[in-house]
C-alpha cells in the first residue's frame, strides 16, 4: 500500500515538477474532501488486494471509484493533477488520509484484542 502511494505521488509530483506554468483548475474539480475519501478508499483497495490475491477478481478500483463517487476517470486525473500542482496542500491531503487509516487500523486492532 505504501508502494503504491509513494509511486502514485512521485508520478504525479514528476509531472507537475515538469512543468513552469501552474495547472488550471478544471471545470469539473473534485472537491478537496470527496479527493481525500477517493485517496482513503483507494489505499484501502490497493492494501486489501496486495494482503488476498482473490481480492484482484472481484474489486477493480475504478469502477468501485466510479460507481461509489460518480466520478468518472479523467475527472479524477484532472483532479489529481490540479491538487498535485500545490505539493504542500497536496501532501496536507495524504497526510490527513494518513491519519485516518491510522484510526482505523487502530479500532480494528482494539476488536481484534
Amino acid at each position: 500500500m505504501k508502494k503504491f502511494i509513494l509511486l502514485f505521488t512521485i508520478l504525479i509530483f514528476g509531472v507537475v515538477g515538469c512543468k513552469d506554468e501552474i495547472i488550471p483548475k478544471p471545470k469539473n474539480l473534485i472537491s478537496k474532501e470527496k479527493m481525500e475519501d477517493i485517496i482513503y478508499d483507494l489505499s484501502l483497495l490497493e492494501a486489501a488486494r496486495t494482503r488476498n490475491s482473490t481480492v484482484q477478481y472481484f474489486i477493480k478500483p475504478t469502477e468501485f471509484i466510479k460507481n461509489k463517487y460518480k466520478v468518472d476517470s479523467l475527472t479524477f486525473a484532472q483532479s489529481t493533477q490540479y491538487y498535485a500542482s500545490d505539493i504542500k496542500e497536496y501532501q496536507k491531503m495524504y497526510d490527513t488520509v494518513k491519519e485516518r487509516l491510522i484510526k482505523e487500523n487502530e479500532k480494528l486492532t482494539k476488536k481484534i484484542k
